[in-house]
């Protein structure tokens, strides 16, 4: 197994760098890499992190991992990048330099029409773009032997901890069936975690906003690799107690998919302490709103973990005077996964990320 100079043998760990752009100033942008690898070839599974730079936790939790476990504790192979985006990290910011541009964007993916993104645009790819193609080919080269990709991330300030789950999409890449194969491989990485688990936006508006070709999105609905968005609380600082969970919830994944044999001591004993279930007992999935119809001052009455139903007051708006101008409802039952960043809002701004109640197939077509 090797990627960039990360190259071990059955028995070793390796660590090394995926370069993946040239400096303007001179040197490279480069990704650290490890690789822990037992003494078997497979399974493999991936843990990737902090492609938003303000996003910490993960990067914690992914040293963590590396930290607790030894060559001779697995039975297949770890492949970490606990830093997709160096130079984010270096300013705390969620986006990358090179242009500004969103890093978890640009994964290689085909569009709805089930045609490659690349054939249908007139400009060259960008230099996110280029960087998100060397680490999807290293994925790539390892597909046929990786079992899981975990992408670790955050979800806004004061958030709960949750697992994103797509939707697996069939009628190009394959058929209905392996389709359901796929998502079954999801139930096992979910339940594993044992965090609340949230749909992302379903199709068509996964495309809309782009979420296709999100690392996990790409991994899942390109190149057929069981993959989930874990999204650890909040931005900026290490959360402590969801880092503890994190940990032990990689550590139960690992062990599901036959990676880990046994589960280090260290780890075994973490849990849930201090960090909340799902609130409700109902398939879910995620929300941005409710939506303001006036600007002004935003005073939320709701917070991260409440359980909310339709018709709910989630926030009022007041002038700069202090006069009320709305009260903001729910229009769907649910809960809060997070709260809005910032007081003031204008006309048609999101004021929380909402878990809301979900009917929705998890197998879909790709054009449906």
């Amino acid at each position: 197994m090797q990627v960039g100079t990360a190259r071990a043998d059955p028995g070793e760990r390796s660590r090394g760098w995926l370069e993946v752009a040239d400096l303007p100033t001179g040197g490279t942008e480069r990704l650290p890499v490890t690789i822990v690898r037992g003494e078997r070839e497979s399974p493999t599974i991936w843990v990737t992190a902090s492609i938003h730079g303000d996003e910490v936790t993960p990067l914690a939790v992914a040293q963590d991992l590396l930290r607790s476990l030894s060559p001779g504790a697995l039975r297949g192979t770890l492949v970490c990048l606990p830093v997709l985006n160096p130079a984010g990290l270096r300013t705390t910011s969620r986006r990358s330099p090179y242009h500004h541009d969103d890093p978890n964007r640009y994964f290689p993916a085909l569009d709805r029409e089930a045609t490659p993104e690349s054939e249908s645009r007139s400009q060259p790819p960008r230099t996110q773009e280029l960087i998100d193609r060397q680490v999807y080919d290293a994925i790539a080269d390892a597909a046929d032997s990786t079992d899981a990709l975990l992408d670790l991330h955050t979800a806004g300030i004061g958030s709960l901890p949750y697992t994103i789950r797509d939707q697996v999409l069939f009628g190009t890449e394959r058929d209905q069936g392996a389709a359901e194969d796929l998502d079954s491989a999801l139930d096992t990485l979910t339940e594993a975690l044992g965090l609340p688990v949230v749909s992302e936006f379903p199709v068509p508006e996964y495309f809309e906003r782009n979420f296709h070709r999100t690392l996990s999105g790409s991994a899942l609905n390109t190149l057929g690799v069981p993959a989930v968005t874990v999204e650890l609380g909040g931005h900026t600082i290490i959360d402590e107690a969801i880092r503890e969970r994190a940990l032990g919830g990689l550590a139960r994944v690992l062990a599901a998919v036959d990676v880990l044999e046994t589960i280090p001591e260290e780890l075994e004993t973490t849990g849930s302490a201090g960090t909340p279930g799902a609130p409700v007992s109902y398939p879910v999935k995620r929300h941005d709103g409710p939506r303001v119809s006036s600007a002004g001052i935003i005073r939320h009455r709701v917070s991260a973990g409440d359980a909310i139903e339709a018709g709910d007051p989630i926030a009022a708006v007041l002038t700069p005077h202090g006069e009320r101008r709305e009260v903001v409802e729910s229009a769907s039952d649910g809960y809060v996964l997070a709260r809005k960043p910032g007081v003031t809002v204008h006309a048609n701004d999101a004021i929380c990320s909402l878990a809301v109640a979900s009917e929705s197939d998890r197998v879909v077509p790709r054009n449906g």
